[in-house]
């Protein structure tokens, strides 16, 4: 067995979410949401399936969904994006992240990336042969600075594996921060490979700034979004891959041996899908910013401390205040004890450098979140009488 894959522990989302299961506790760990999505982009989808076609779409993607996603980043990022030599369609962003490794990195090269992280980077990154350089990302800001990226770029840097907005720290990356990260890049060659899958979902009237739009960016960037996140339908699987073309010759490349395509009924319905009205996605946001501070002001109630968070599902308490040093053995005694999952933030990290923070998902309906403060109440009231 290849051990990069055979040594890996069994995940900390699948340890909770079966806990969850066997315990009945209210699930916030894992990142999915409690809404079923929008029904007209079902409806489509499902229609598709009775009346249209159900064989090999074409392996770039249908051209009616290439062109929406071009139309969308225009219209949504001032990008512009040829649909026939830029655009291309994956089953799912973690399909486009793994493609877009096998196509750039060999053995010995070395590839930035910033922790804490989504958890299918690191072995990604190493079944690829690559050396992975870590930049340490410190709460409660999670910024970048010059002293780190100057720490891990050097000139086996082939590319650097950038999660804006970012989860777990559900943070949304500054122009500054950008720029910053885009010298580097150039200074050294290296592409960028950006994991954007969260970018509609952003609060406090932010917009997302894409790493294409960058000075200096334009060809040297794969841009990575996810159908998933933008229709709250995480089990379709729709990923959407933006790159100049000498760069998308090579990732369409590894795409073919991957999946090759991607059902063609759920690229119609994402394709009418981008298309809605702007209030489908202001709404959208302005729903998921309500739960954000329903549950914050819940969290805060019940004297948690809790970071900010700009975008994602996701916000972050921190349980240090409470005594608390081990954020895996708390949330373990979280779903144990008080009925609620949640994930421990250091399982994002590879160097271990946090463990004082832990994630929950707001993703849900008021039900559900108001059911796991009642759970949570006195947590930390009696962490802080102990």
């Amino acid at each position: 067995m290849n051990p990069i894959f055979a040594d890996l522990p069994t995940t900390v989302f699948e340890t909770m979410s079966r806990l969850a299961r066997e315990t009945g506790a209210v699930n916030l760990g894992q990142g999915f949401p409690d809404d079923p999505g929008p029904e007209d982009v079902r409806r489509k989808a499902a229609e598709a399936v009775i009346e249209g076609w159900n064989q090999y779409p074409p392996m770039m993607g249908v051209p009616e969904l290439r062109t929406a996603i071009s139309d969308h980043y225009r219209r949504w990022q001032g990008v512009a994006l040829d649909p026939d030599s830029e655009v291309m369609v994956t089953s799912g962003a973690t399909e486009a992240l793994a493609g877009a490794l096998m196509a750039l990195v060999e053995p010995g090269d070395e590839v930035v990336l910033f922790e804490p992280m989504y958890d299918a980077y690191l072995p990604l990154v190493r079944r690829a042969g690559a050396v992975p350089r870590f930049v340490t990302l410190e709460p409660p800001h999670f910024r970048l600075t010059e002293e780190a990226l100057a720490r891990a770029f050097s000139d086996k840097t082939r590319a650097v594996l950038f999660n804006n907005p970012l989860n777990p720290a559900a943070t949304v990356s500054p122009d500054e921060d950008l720029a910053l990260l885009a010298r580097f890049c150039e200074r050294f060659d290296a592409v960028a490979i950006c994991d954007e899958v969260w970018e509609h979902v952003v609060f406090d009237g932010r917009r997302h700034i894409p790493m294409l739009a960058v000075p200096g960016m334009r060809e040297r960037t794969i841009k990575i979004g996810s159908a998933g996140k933008i229709f709250n339908l995480t089990g379709w699987k729709v990923g959407f891959v933006c790159a100049a073309p000498p760069l998308m010759r090579v990732l369409a490349k590894a795409h073919q041996f991957l999946t090759f395509t991607t059902p063609p009924n759920l690229q119609t319905a994402v394709a009418y899908g981008l298309g809605k009205d702007d209030s489908y996605f202001e709404t959208l946001r302005a729903d998921l910013g309500r739960s954000r501070n329903r549950f914050a002001a819940g969290l805060d109630a019940l004297g948690f401390t809790v970071l900010p968070s700009a975008g994602t599902y996701f916000l972050n308490v921190d349980i240090a205040p409470l005594g608390e040093t081990d954020d895996a053995a708390f949330c373990r005694r979280l779903v144990l004890d008080h009925g609620v999952a949640a994930i421990p933030v250091s399982a994002f990290y590879a160097s271990g450098a946090v463990r004082n923070l832990v994630r929950f998902c707001f993703a849900k309906r008021d039900a559900t979140l108001d059911a796991a403060l009642e759970r949570l109440a006195g947590v930390a009231a009696r962490a802080t009488a102990a």
